[in-house]
């Protein structure tokens, strides 16, 4: 594994646990190297997930375009890195459950069911892109959702 830090691949593992109810493996990692700490997954590899588009086009699932949103979103709150992984894991755990083809919709919502939990001003961001936000109107009817699923 390479360092994230300083790209060495002499990393030793410092500590691990299950995560994801049982479905991955944690890894604390340290880079021999720098020093630097970080944390990876463990997990089985399954059937390829399909995603389809609202226009009708299919492609491959990709975990890395959750973190890239929740990162986006999360941006300058208090979120760490171990908590995105964690949610967008349990977004690809849940997906994979309802079978090997699921909608860029369904998956929108499955991450805005768990980051409502979160982080709220997260979940607004988020859902200001993935709703499409045109005014403060949607704004204030999305608030008003998330006061009554509070």
């Amino acid at each position: 594994m390479h360092c994230p830090s300083c790209h060495a691949d002499d990393t030793k593992v410092v500590d691990s646990r299950l995560a994801a109810e049982g479905s991955a493996i944690r890894r604390r990692r340290q880079c021999l190297g720098c020093g630097y700490r970080f944390t990876t997954y463990e997990r089985v590899e399954e059937l390829p997930l399909v995603v389809t588009k609202s226009d009708g086009t299919t492609q491959p699932f990709d975990r890395d375009k959750i973190v890239h949103g929740l990162r986006a979103a999360t941006k300058g709150r208090s979120v760490d890195d171990i908590t995105i992984a964690e949610l967008a894991s349990a977004v690809e755990d849940e997906l994979r459950l309802d079978g090997g083809e699921v909608t860029s919709s369904r998956i929108g919502l499955a991450v805005l069911e768990r980051l409502r939990v979160v982080d709220e001003v997260a979940y607004m961001r988020f859902a200001s892109v993935y709703k499409n936000f045109d005014g403060a109107a949607d704004f204030q009817s999305e608030l008003e959702l998330l006061k009554k699923l509070s």
